[in-house]
């Protein structure tokens, strides 16, 4: 018998400070209706000073481990995701760890960006599979607020992005029911790095950080929209699809479809293309904005939670973003 891997406890997190689309017309040229029609925003959440990434993956995981009635000592292993750590090194799954209390385990730390939690799932399950732990704590964390351009130069790309965590229990499944992750499906094309990306630091700078590009606004995400937007609207269906064909599956089995919330516009593309009822896409990036990593588990543990995901349900999780890089998973709740 295939031992697959089953979620017994999601959580997530936001800042409590909420910033709308009228408060940003107030620092930038920008409209909350030009927001609203080119992404589907409404608000975001933004950290105070001094609030770093794993100070949101710790309240996420907090909630997870309580959703799953363990306890924190039971965890065998960290797997963080991020594009944001609180520093340039180390990255934030050992600062979770130490925060938890969870004395010396090992601590993964997954740079995918938007796919960094399908990634990093992956890699969850494969541990699990092989029986090297039972019991790992998978957290997507991510604070963009604080590295955003809030002038009209930057207004395209601040506009999109909010801060926020999402966290998820993964242990084997001791019974043979048929529950658990089906498969994951990755998939990367660095030849389009720079459509999104943060241009510095650069291997052709010494030394790596200079005042010019920050005064240059260098160290601040950049994207070619477009580019972006159409890969995504291909991507995710097509991964998508793979999952369906491995399984044997068809789109009609489908029970909760859960892209990145990226765009919304990007979602409902994404279940035209997949032919899927819109109805069964999660979307809630109207109150979270593009929230990276965590978009995916904050969008899960709240389907849940709203009783959207139910036992036995078919569970879809597709993404895509920076690298580029693309992946899905299926999950039998």
């Amino acid at each position: 018998m295939i031992t697959r891997t089953i979620i017994t406890g999601t959580g997530h997190y936001v800042p409590p400070r909420v910033v709308t689309n009228r408060d940003l017309e107030k620092l930038m040229d920008t409209s909350d209706e030009w927001i609203r029609e080119r992404s589907g925003i409404v608000e975001r959440h933004h950290v105070d000073g001094g609030v770093g990434t794993s100070d949101l993956a710790v309240e996420a995981s907090r909630r997870a481990i309580a959703d799953a009635g363990i306890e924190a000592s039971s965890i065998d292993f960290v797997i963080a995701a991020t594009l944001s750590p609180d520093h340039y090194f180390p990255g934030i799954g050992v600062l979770v760890q130490a925060k938890l209390g969870l004395g010396t385990i090992g601590a993964l730390d997954v740079r995918n960006q938007c796919s960094g939690f399908i990634y990093a799932l992956s890699a969850a399950d494969q541990y699990i599979r092989a029986g090297t732990y039972k019991r790992i704590l998978l957290v997507a964390a991510e604070v963009q607020s604080t590295n955003l351009d809030f002038s009209d130069q930057g207004r395209d790309m601040s506009v999109l992005f909010g801060d926020g965590a999402g966290a998820v229990i993964l242990e084997p499944n001791a019974a043979d029911d048929g529950r658990g992750i089906l498969s994951t499906h990755l998939y990367s094309d660095g030849r389009f790095a720079a459509h999104l990306w943060m241009e510095k630091p650069s291997p052709l700078d010494n030394p790596t950080f200079q005042r010019d590009f920050f005064d240059q606004g260098r160290f601040s995400p950049k994207m070619e929209g477009r580019n972006v937007f159409v890969n995504a609207c291909q991507r995710m269906p097509e991964a998508v699809r793979a999952g369906l064909e491995k399984n044997g599956l068809a789109v009609e089995d489908i029970d909760a479809l859960i892209p990145h919330q990226a765009n919304d516009r990007i979602s409902l593309m994404v279940a035209k293309g997949l032919k899927i009822p819109v109805e069964k896409v999660v979307r809630n990036i109207h109150r979270f904005g593009n929230t990276t990593a965590a978009s995916i588990p904050i969008a899960l543990d709240e389907a849940v939670k709203e009783g959207r995901i139910k036992r036995g349900n078919l569970v879809a999780l597709t993404a895509f973003g920076s690298g580029y890089t693309w992946a899905s998973a299926f999950i039998r709740w």
